[in-house]
């Protein structure tokens, strides 16, 4: 289940609630949650979302009093849910896949062979396009059924969950990255500093070593502050790009 919102919940979070949250990045956000934002903001229209179809269309204009209009064709078209298949027979384990997935939906290793978790697909084709070898497939799964009728508020409920939790792992797992990086730089630093140089060439080399050091630490402090800052800023959207 994902996480409920506050006793107060501000207008993205009443939007966000209405998505598919197939994280697919049709709308020309880099996630159900930013669409939402940008929706709430006044910057995104109603009518951005392949994945809800039409009747997504009715749920934001009857929360947000507006009309209802048709799907925005730049955006995508309204179409039968599909989910990813991976011909294990062409895989080359290169993971670009696993990493594009929004919602941990692929597993598999480094140079292994990888496979999707069907039942945990969102339909988001967003791995189809990284692989190198073209061994991805997107299959229809739900027959006419589009949109909402192709979907269910548990599944979305699901997705989003599975995407938090994914979004959460990753941040800590660059920290943890970030942190051993930080500490690598300190410790090189002690050393160079305690090095005693003799002649004029080793004095100079000690202090192109300590330049280069204190450089990196620099650009990881910030890193660091610029990864803080965009976890408070609305994030910018992405170009919308067409349904194949």
């Amino acid at each position: 289940m994902t996480v409920p919102h506050p006793a107060s919940p501000s207008l993205a979070d009443q939007i966000e609630d209405l998505l598919p949250q197939t994280q697919c990045t049709k709308c020309g956000y880099s996630g159900c949650r930013p669409y939402a934002e940008a929706i709430a903001a006044g910057s995104a229209d109603i009518n951005q979302c392949p994945p809800g179809g039409a009747q997504g269309i009715v749920r934001l204009a009857g929360l947000l009093g507006k009309k209802v209009i048709p799907l925005n064709p730049v955006n995508g078209l309204e179409r039968p849910r599909s989910v990813a298949y991976i011909d294990e027979s062409l895989c080359i384990g290169c993971t670009l896949c696993i990493q594009a997935c929004p919602v941990d939906a692929i597993v598999g290793a480094a140079k292994q062979m990888h496979t999707v978790v069907t039942s945990l697909c969102t339909g988001c084709d967003l791995c189809v396009a990284p692989c190198p070898v073209d061994c991805i497939v997107m299959y229809p799964v739900s027959g006419d059924a589009t949109g909402w009728d192709a979907w269910s508020q548990m599944d979305a409920d699901e997705a989003r969950a599975r995407h938090d939790f994914r979004t959460q792992r990753l941040r800590r797992e660059a920290q943890a990255n970030d942190a051993r990086l930080a500490a690598k730089a300190v410790a090189k630093m002690q050393e160079v500093t305690q090095e005693v140089p003799v002649t004029p060439d080793e004095q100079a080399e000690k202090e192109r070593k300590r330049a280069i050091i204190a450089a990196a630490m620099e650009r990881a402090r910030a890193k660091a502050a610029a990864s803080a800052a965009t976890q408070t800023e609305p994030p910018a959207p992405n170009t919308p790009k067409k349904d194949a």
